[in-house]
């Protein structure tokens, strides 16, 4: 019974690890693609490349923030 509960404990675990990494990969490539299209639409604006650049580095940076705040949630219970 007991090898079975850890065998289970342990496959979830892996399918849960596995879903965040996917998540993780979708998410950054993802936030790659609307930062180039946003930086396409400001260039198209008039804006420029320079500071297009600048201002979508803000999406990178949100990504990162909500990467800190899952990782510190998960590893919280320590």
């Amino acid at each position: 019974m007991k090898l079975r509960s850890l065998a289970s404990i342990v496959l979830h675990t892996t399918r849960m690890l596995l879903s965040l990494l996917a998540l993780w990969l979708s998410l950054g490539w993802k936030v790659r693609k609307a930062r180039k299209a946003f930086e396409k639409e400001l260039v198209k604006a008039g804006i420029a490349k320079k500071d297009a650049k600048k201002l979508s580095l803000w999406f990178s940076k949100l990504k990162d923030d909500i990467t800190q705040t899952v990782k510190a949630s998960l590893f919280s219970w320590r």
